[in-house]
């Protein structure tokens, strides 16, 4: 379900206190099988990232001189040029049932902004999620699991200025035991995690996992 008023969200409209971080937290460690129906139909499945930790180029500080944080902005677009994506961004919150919802499925070039954590650029962790494929083909994060460290992804915000990020790292994760306080929380600078899903696939319960891509803000434009 997606609300008429996140559709028509923009820069003019007061912004509206977001939740503890605490409630952020146990509503997407509960509630990521956020793109719940892939189709995952198609004799050639998505790339899955190789085995790497995540954390390991940010605990050994390769991010020198990170911009200072940018002030609240809706995001526009996404694009990440080594998987040729550039889609457009809609917001999104959570559905009916207390998921994160994510973009329409007919739609396969089109990536949602989760509004309960902070835009592209803040302080904090930007969430940005999108599927991987539907009944017709591949979709906008198929490529997701392609990503190498030190690949960029550029989030064109609606200030007109655009926050480029670089990914230092990509994993699947299972969904029953997804690190929901590892992939969330502030580091206390501005970072921006891209997920879709991946893993296994079965017609009875769809992807079993997601794909997560940590990057960290790196350069404004």
């Amino acid at each position: 379900m997606y609300a008429s008023d996140l559709a028509d969200l923009d820069e003019e409209e007061p912004r509206k206190k977001r939740a503890p971080w605490g409630v952020i937290a146990l509503v997407l460690l509960t509630g990521l099988a956020l793109i719940r129906n892939g189709s995952g139909e198609f004799d050639v499945g998505p790339p899955q990232p190789a085995s790497a930790a995540a954390e390991s180029r940010l605990a050994s500080g390769a991010f020198p001189g990170t911009p200072s944080p940018l002030p609240y902005s809706v995001p526009d677009r996404v694009r990440i040029p080594t998987i040729r994506v550039d889609a457009p961004i809609m917001p999104i919150g959570l559905d009916a049932d207390g998921w994160v919802a994510a973009p329409p499925p007919e739609d396969p070039n089109l990536a949602g902004w989760f509004t309960g954590a902070v835009s592209p650029g803040e302080k904090g962790t930007s969430i940005v999620v999108g599927h991987v494929d539907n009944r017709q083909g591949p979709a906008v994060f198929y490529g997701l699991g392609a990503l190498k460290q030190g690949s960029r992804v550029e989030m064109v915000r609606k200030d007109k200025k655009t926050a480029v990020f670089e990914v230092y790292g990509i994993e699947v994760f299972e969904k029953n035991n997804f690190p929901g306080d590892r992939v969330y929380a502030s580091k206390g600078s501005p970072e921006l995690r891209v997920i879709t899903c991946g893993g296994g696939f079965s017609k009875q319960n769809g992807y079993d996992g997601n794909v997560v891509a940590f990057a960290r803000l790196v350069e404004v434009r």
